[in-house]
């Protein structure tokens, strides 16, 4: 399928985003209060009086206040007093206080609270479970009647210019419980990267490694000359960092974690016979681990790479001695700052996909990662829908993406049509951004934080000078575009095998199979562990592995994919 046809295909969303506190908010302390309660009817409740639709601020005589959960990030400060959100307040007239979770504790803070009768308005840049706490449960409340260009007109206008299709919001009961998240990344379509020291590439006279086989061989000089090295370090948490993920390409295509189950199930739709399919019970999959434990044995691969977070990686990588050669992220920024350490951030480039002993090389690619439902929920909470969803519409404007992302002060922090400026796709630029992103902890803007809004024409239209050094801290985009471009594109679409897009399941059948998932997801993950490390003999032990899987229920489990899938493609082909 085509890529511009993808674009009404509704996706990962992921967006990397997390929360941490929340505070008493507008109708969040008593659990019979639903939207659209008793009141001032343009307010929706409460006595709350809005201006007109498309203005600002949108409380009339007073400030509204509406609670919000969302997902922390280390590098933002504070919400409660972060600019961008004293902005928003003073723009709006609506105070919004926060609960949050972290990165990897998220999901669980936020079923806490769902379990329990104080939670808050809004539910902001997660990926919630919509089939039990919307159609099920009813405390996401369905938004179809308030999709409209009084309340939303930025989201509206955002969907239909990029072709984007609304239906495929929809659940499994025909309702909207969302709206969409849209980053129309191009380099986070070829997200896992490996990142390779030249500097060391350099000093041993070997060039950059094409094969698993000259990999394996750079792994080993770069031993020698450096024993108390890294030769590959990765993490089991962190953007695209799992190490396994990347090398696997040499062998066969491995999905990314799945964005219906939220779990890494290794389940991939086969595109000869479209039938989903368990990667990793594969002879390919089996050869690829045979590959990393010969990497492993030789002292390639520390203990730490499965196990720690993408932070801890990095302070690895930033010890002063310089002990890594290779690393997985995807983005070199993740692991280093080119501001606080230009030299080291100079010493990588991207690495291509390597190719394996029968030619295989394969660039982990998606086609889905450009749009994807539940970025934001309303719930039952919320007296005041309208207002909510009139403060959530900004970030669907360039403007609302632009203060976001970079800060509020036009001409400080961005501006816009910069003259005789062009974009990474070449056309006169739509924006140049003058607050350069950074991984250090700062309380200006909310940067990754929250959603994305930034379909692919936005993306591409970010200025970037011709001239400009990619390692400069202003030239990371071009360095991502290039790097995707030539090393990882020209690997991108070349196996059978493809990332499934984010399918609706009814409550049933996530309920039916989610005991199933997280038994699935253990297994791979720690039998594959155990055969990379040697610690389980995967000649001997592979076929109890398999048993185990089945024991585990994977058959079932990709009958109710299957289901899901086909209901998907029953809905896309009716288009």
């Amino acid at each position: 399928m085509k890529r511009s046809t993808w674009k009404k295909v509704v996706s990962l969303g992921l967006v990397g985003i997390m929360a941490a506190g929340m505070l008493a908010g507008c109708g969040s302390g008593g659990g019979d209060k639903k939207a659209g309660g008793e009141g001032d009817s343009n307010g929706g409740g409460s006595g709350i009086t809005l201006t007109e639709p498309g203005t600002y601020p949108i409380v009339e005589g007073g400030q509204l206040e509406l609670s919000m959960f969302t997902m922390s990030m280390p590098n933002v400060e504070d919400f409660a007093t972060n600019d961008f959100t004293k902005f928003m307040e003073e723009k709006t007239g609506i105070k919004m206080s926060f609960f949050t979770g972290g990165r990897d504790d998220w999901e669980d803070k936020l079923n806490m609270i769902l379990q329990s009768d104080d939670y808050p308005d809004i539910i902001f840049g997660v990926s919630p479970n919509i089939a039990k706490y919307g159609v099920k449960e009813g405390i996401f409340i369905p938004l179809d009647e308030y999709l409209t260009e009084d309340n939303v007109p930025n989201y509206l206008k955002l969907m239909a210019d990029n072709d984007f299709d609304l239906n495929l919001m929809k659940e499994t009961d025909g309702k909207t419980y969302s709206l969409a998240n849209i980053n129309d990344c191009y380099h986070c379509s070829y997200g896992r990267k490996m990142w390779i020291n030249k500097y060391y590439l350099d000093q041993m006279n070997c060039e950059v490694p094409t094969t698993t086989e000259e990999f394996k061989e750079v792994c080993k000089k770069f031993l020698e000359m450096k024993p108390d090295g890294v030769a590959v370090a990765g993490a089991d948490v962190g953007w695209y960092t799992r190490m396994q993920d990347w090398l696997m390409g040499s062998f066969t295509f491995f999905p990314a974690k799945s964005s219906t189950f939220i779990a890494r199930d290794a389940v991939a739709l086969n595109t000869e016979t479209g039938k989903l399919e368990c990667v990793a019970t594969t002879d390919e999959y089996k050869e690829g681990l045979k590959y990393i434990k010969e990497l492993y044995d030789m002292g390639a691969i520390y203990d730490g790479d499965f196990t720690q977070t993408g932070e801890q990686m990095k302070t690895l990588v930033n010890q002063a001695d310089e002990p890594v050669l290779c690393f997985t992220a995807g983005t070199i920024s993740d692991a280093i700052d080119s501001a606080a350490n230009p030299e080291l951030y100079k010493h990588y480039e991207a690495l291509a996909p390597l190719e394996g002993p029968d030619g295989t090389r394969i660039a982990w690619y998606t086609a889905y990662q450009a749009v994807g439902s539940g970025a934001v929920c309303i719930t039952d909470k919320c007296e005041n829908v309208e207002a909510a969803l009139r403060w959530v519409d900004f970030f669907y404007s360039e403007t609302g993406d632009l203060c976001s992302q970079y800060g509020a002060e036009e001409g400080t922090d961005w501006v816009l049509d910069p003259e005789g400026k062009v974009g990474l796709n070449g056309e006169p630029a739509k924006y140049e951004v003058l607050n350069v992103y950074s991984p250090d902890t700062q309380n200006h803007d909310w940067q990754d934080v929250g959603i994305r809004v930034a379909p692919e024409g936005y993306r591409m239209g970010q200025a970037v000078d011709a001239d400009v050094d990619p390692y400069d801290p202003n030239g990371l985009e071009k360095l991502l575009y290039e790097a995707s471009k030539n090393l990882y594109e020209p690997y991108g679409q070349n196996s059978k095998y493809t990332d499934l897009p984010e399918l609706k399941v009814t409550d049933e059948e996530s309920t039916e199979v989610s005991t199933i998932a997280v038994e699935i997801e253990k297994l791979i993950a720690e039998d594959g562990v155990a055969f990379m490390t040697g610690k389980k003999d995967i000649d001997k032990e592979w076929d109890n592995y398999l048993t185990s899987l089945e024991n585990a229920g994977l058959t079932k489990y990709l009958e109710v994919y299957q289901t899901a899938y086909d209901r998907f493609a029953g809905s896309t082909t009716a288009e």
